[in-house]
């Protein structure tokens, strides 16, 4: 979610927003793998660590203590406006950075790490976890682990490269959130909640997506470049047009997006990032 402030702001708006979708995990096994890669992954496993589980999961994640993102040059070039090969290219080279800057990342925890698989579409296509919303640009699947971009002509016209990294890196939180357990967390938390309940959860869960595609944005800034202009452009539209495609408010208002995600960019660290422990203010 994220949005530009030129005169190209309301056309952006619809190709970068977003929402995530949460079903229970799936979990199986693979047959037919050799003793060798066994005994490889049994290492592996002896290594990694469980993530926390239930509230202190999301409260006091490991990842809070990892201090900031590895700096990254992406070389995702230049989004022409209209062009579809260009964007695919672009989302593809800014998802493989993520992968590395969030491997990084985990390293550092001893929590398991593991890439989620990337889908275009041309339509809003039905998912495990459910419809497509009709007010997003893309979603994260936590079911299939998928993250979903849309390709349409609405999104082709905002050729900001650093809009649609925020976006694309926005939807990698909420894997980083179900890698974490605190995607987990907030599954149990909003069963059989009310209403209100699950609303605020949900605008925690979101709010913490945008501050952590904030600090990967922070981490990349030279590279793609976000000039400060440009950022703090950004910054104003979603502070006064931020909540308009969310009206049950799921999602956060305006100012406590562009809270966040100043957060995450002035941090460059899941650190500033812990929207759980945060007062119900700062996640309205």
């Amino acid at each position: 979610m994220t949005g530009l402030g030129t005169a190209s702001a309301s056309a952006s708006r619809t190709a970068a927003t977003s929402a995530s979708q949460q079903v229970a995990p799936v979990t199986g096994t693979t047959s037919g793998t050799t003793t060798s890669a066994t005994s490889a992954g049994s290492a592996a496993s002896a290594r990694e660590q469980a993530p926390p589980r239930g509230r202190a999961a999301a409260t006091a994640s490991p990842l809070y203590r990892t201090g900031t993102l590895p700096t990254m040059r992406c070389q995702a070039g230049q989004i022409r406006a209209g062009s579809a090969a260009s964007y695919r290219t672009f989302v593809t080279k800014i998802i493989r950075c993520l992968n590395l800057a969030w491997k990084t990342q985990f390293r550092k925890t001893n929590l398991a790490f593991s890439q989620p698989r990337l889908r275009f579409s041309t339509t809003k296509v039905n998912t495990p976890c459910g419809r497509w919303p009709s007010s997003a640009g893309g979603l994260y699947c936590s079911s299939n682990r998928t993250i979903y971009i849309g390709v349409t002509r609405e999104v082709l016209k905002n050729a900001f490269p650093a809009n649609h990294a925020q976006f694309i890196a926005h939807e990698y939180g909420h894997h980083v959130q179900r890698l974490a357990g605190i995607m987990d967390y907030y599954g149990s938390s909003i069963w059989r909640a009310s209403s209100s309940t699950k609303l605020a959860f949900s605008r925690r869960l979101e709010l913490q997506a945008d501050c952590l595609g904030s600090a990967f944005l922070r981490k990349i800034s030279e590279d793609l470049p976000v000039e400060p202009a440009h950022w703090d452009a950004m910054v104003s539209w979603v502070n006064a047009n931020g909540h308009k495609n969310w009206p049950k408010n799921d999602h956060g208002k305006g100012r406590s997006q562009a809270y966040w995600m100043e957060r995450g960019y002035n941090a460059g660290s899941p650190s500033g990032c812990n929207t759980w422990t945060a007062p119900s203010g700062r996640v309205a």
